[in-house]
C-alpha cells in the first residue's frame, strides 16, 4: 500500500509587512503575484469579509513557497495598494465551521508573529487525503478534519474554480490551540491540481523549480519526541544523518535537527525560539547563476557543508533560504 502522505506541499513565511517580504522574494528571483485578501460572507446571505490571513505564493509544478500576513476583522489596511479579493466558497452547511476555522487561522498568525517572524508553516501533499484523515485519527492525533473551500482558478486553467481540500493538526500540549502545534501549522492538503497549477507563474528569474526541503530546529532533548510525532504524522520512519533525523519523502525531505546540530547544518543559524521551522531549500536549474542574482541584488550568500547556499534569515525576515542544483538527490 502506498504512503497517503509524499512530498512537500507548501511552507509558510509569516511576516509583519506583506509589502516588505515581496521585495525580498523577488530580489531572491522568485516571480511573486500580487497577494490575494480571502473574503467569504460570515453567515449565508451576507456580503463578502476579508478576514483570517492574507497571502501570496511563488509557484511551482508539485509546491510553493506561500507569504502570509494576518488581516483584522474586515480590514486590509498595511497590505500592498496591489492586494485583491479572493472570495472564497463552501455549501451552506459547512460555512459556519468553516468561518471558524480560518477565524483561528488568523488568530494562530497573529500568535506565530508574537513568537516572531519567520516560518510558521508546513503543510504537507496528499494523493489520498480522506485515508490520511482517517490513519491519523486511529493514531490519536487531533485534527480538525478534511476543510474543503474553493476558489476562482488562474486564467488559463481548464476549469473555471479550484477545490482545495486540507486538515490541520491540533496540538495536544495544555492550552493549546486549534489548527496549530508548538511549532506552528502544521497539516496536509490534497495534490495540487497540476493544470491549474500549470497556469500560474511558474518561471522564476533564479530558475526554481521546486520546494524539497525543510528544517525543524528542536531542543537536543526533545529530539526523540518530536521525531516520534512526525513518524506518526508522515506513517513513515525517519533515518539518521549525523546529528538529525530525517524524513524522505518524493524528491523532498524533512530534516529535525538538535539545537547543538544546527551551525553545522546552517552555518551561522541560530534558532530564535524551539521547536522552530528555521529554513527550507528551494531546487533551481543552475546553482552558479542563482548565486550570482543573489549577489547582484545586495544579498549576503553562505555555503552548507553539503555544498547548498542560502541567504541567511537576519536578512531574510527570519527565515534561512536555500537553494541547490534540481538535480541534487
Amino acid at each position: 500500500m502506498g504512503n497517503d502522505i509524499v512530498r512537500l506541499h507548501h511552507i509558510g513565511h509569516i511576516v509583519e509587512d506583506l509589502a516588505q517580504a515581496i521585495g525580498l522574494y523577488e530580489r531572491m528571483g522568485f516571480l511573486v503575484p500580487p497577494p490575494g485578501l480571502p473574503a467569504m460572507p460570515r453567515s449565508e446571505g451576507a456580503q463578502l469579509e476579508p478576514f483570517g490571513a492574507a497571502n501570496t505564493h511563488a509557484d511551482f509544478p508539485g509546491s510553493f513557497l506561500e507569504l502570509a500576513t494576518r488581516v483584522k476583522d474586515g480590514e486590509g489596511a498595511g497590505l500592498p495598494a496591489d492586494a485583491r479579493l479572493v472570495p472564497l466558497e463552501a455549501p451552506p452547511e459547512v460555512l459556519p465551521v468553516l468561518v471558524e476555522r480560518i477565524n483561528e487561522a488568523g488568530a494562530n498568525l497573529g500568535a506565530f508573529l508574537e513568537r516572531f517572524e519567520g516560518l510558521h508553516i508546513l503543510m504537507f501533499s496528499s494523493p489520498a487525503i480522506d485515508e490520511a484523515a482517517t490513519r491519523l485519527t486511529a493514531a490519536g492525533v487531533r485534527h480538525g478534519g478534511v476543510n474543503t473551500v474553493r476558489r476562482a482558478a488562474p486564467r488559463g486553467a481548464k476549469v473555471p474554480v479550484e477545490t482545495v481540500r486540507y486538515l490541520e493538526i491540533d496540538g495536544d500540549e495544555p492550552g493549546g490551540r486549534s489548527g496549530a502545534v508548538t511549532e506552528g501549522r502544521v497539516g496536509v492538503v490534497a495534490d495540487l491540481d497540476p493544470d491549474v497549477q500549470g497556469a500560474r507563474g511558474l518561471d522564476h528569474p533564479n530558475g526554481a523549480v521546486e520546494l524539497v526541503g525543510a528544517v525543524l530546529c528542536v531542543a537536543d532533548l526533545e529530539l526523540g519526541a518530536v521525531q516520534r510525532r512526525y513518524e506518526t504524522y508522515l506513517g513513515r520512519p525517519a533515518r539518521r544523518s549525523g546529528p538529525a533525523r530525517v524524513f524522505d519523502l518524493d524528491g523532498a525531505a524533512l530534516t529535525l535537527v538538535p539545537e547543538s546540530g544546527l551551525a553545522a547544518l546552517l552555518p551561522g543559524e541560530r534558532p530564535v525560539a524551539l521547536p522552530a521551522f528555521v529554513g527550507y531549500t528551494v531546487a533551481v536549474r543552475d546553482l552558479a547563476l542563482t548565486r550570482d542574482l543573489l549577489r547582484r541584488n545586495g544579498l549576503p550568500v553562505r555555503e552548507t557543508p553539503s555544498g547548498e547556499v542560502f541567504v541567511p534569515s537576519d536578512a531574510a525576515l527570519g527565515a534561512a533560504v536555500a537553494f541547490r542544483p534540481a538535480s541534487a538527490g
